[in-house]
């Protein structure tokens, strides 16, 4: 079906991103992966492109496009073209918000001209050891010490961890915590006290870079405070909308790419004298799976739309979230059965979308975290 949410501009904009990708990122991937961390020049070379900080206003240097259609177009080609590493939907659709919409005037201008160049790497520090989904559980606490405050704890799987310059931690800052007793603030590179842990070895995503952070007494100044004392909770919660939205795009994303890429080798590879595709089972599979994407496709494109306008809501974003990463999650493992024992070899797209893709039901809130979400608004 043709897609109708995009107009010239956006088009035109993926045909940017796309050269891009050929230019400054897939030929130096390989490299990528195998350091665990991307080049900082590729985050230079996408401010210069201007694929940074879209939604920041023109004055800190940044697109002044709030069009949340072009951060999808940008979530769309990154994941056609496997280049996870770059955590470009996490600067922009993630960290980007907290800063245009909490900032002070005095941290804007100190914070957004650097994240709009690329030279300033942002990362946002939630999950600890003991505390995955759940906010309440978290121990990292800041106490104030009348002109500073004094913050200590650990986050674990940051991801930009190792690159990051800025990053956003969520601490306690009340004994309690908890929906009433948490805050945001900024610490910057080169904070004493302030220690990354290990680049952690994960399975897929092997260029995103994803570290454990140490804070022991590090010293944090009142003007990097972010947003409302005590009002971190409330503004998590305005901002995960978004970011269930740029992982939602990517699963519908990475869904389709996959059935495309299984589709072209299903004709080609035979098996008993004639291609897999004169395979009943073969067409059976591909047609169930080209079905299951363009049902969702329809669901997500309205849902892009809607947030576009500033109309989708947690519950309908909750919902993209868990469908179409589930969704790729499933796409992927059944494609990867349709490639025989080609799609375990490593050189083979397949395999390894289904090793990076397996992170999308989790991160941004588990898969049963969000059907308690949409229950909860329908049985409360």
């Amino acid at each position: 079906m043709q897609r109708r949410i995009f107009t010239a501009d956006h088009e035109a904009f993926r045909e940017t991103v796309r050269a891009f990708l050929a230019k400054e990122m897939t030929p130096h991937y390989a490299r990528w992966e195998e350091d665990g961390v991307v080049s900082r020049d590729a985050w230079l070379a996408a401010g210069r492109q201007g694929l940074l900080g879209l939604a920041v206003p023109e004055e800190y240097g940044g697109g002044g496009e709030p069009d949340f259609r072009y951060s999808a177009v940008l979530t769309e080609e990154f994941t056609r073209a496997g280049v996870s590493g770059l955590a470009i939907g996490l600067h922009n659709d993630i960290i980007g918000p907290y800063l245009t919409s909490l900032a002070t005037d005095e941290q804007k201008r100190r914070w957004l001209p650097g994240f709009c160049t690329g030279e300033t790497v942002t990362a946002i520090a939630m999950t600890e050891p003991g505390a995955g989904s759940d906010l309440q559980g978290i121990r990292t606490a800041a106490e104030d010490r009348g002109d500073h405050w004094v913050l200590n704890g650990s986050k674990t799987f940051i991801s930009n961890g190792i690159l990051a310059d800025l990053v956003i931690v969520v601490a306690k800052t009340t004994p309690e915590g908890g929906a009433k007793g948490l805050s945001l603030f900024v610490v910057e590179r080169g904070a004493e006290g302030f220690e990354r842990g290990r680049n952690l070895d994960k399975i897929g995503q092997k260029a995103q870079d994803t570290a454990e952070l140490f804070f022991r007494d590090v010293r944090v100044p009142k003007e990097n405070l972010l947003g409302e004392l005590h009002g971190a909770f409330g503004h998590l919660m305005t901002n995960l909308a978004q970011e269930r939205m740029n992982i939602a795009v990517a699963g519908i994303a990475a869904a389709e790419h996959l059935l495309e890429i299984t589709t072209a080798y299903v004709k080609e590879r035979e098996a008993f004298g004639r291609p897999l595709a004169k395979l009943q089972h073969i067409r059976f599979e591909i047609a169930e799976m080209a079905t299951e994407c363009a049902v969702t496709r329809t669901f997500l494109d309205r849902c892009i739309e809607d947030h576009a306008r500033g109309g989708l809501d947690a519950v309908h974003a909750s919902m993209a979230k868990w469908w179409a990463t589930e969704l790729q999650k499933r796409v992927a493992d059944r494609c990867l059965q349709l490639h025989g024992g080609y799609g375990y070899m490593t050189e083979y797209r397949v395999a390894k979308a289904f090793t990076d893709g397996r992170i999308q039901t989790i991160y941004g809130g588990t898969t049963e975290i969000m059907k308690e979400i949409i229950g909860r608004s329908l049985l409360s």
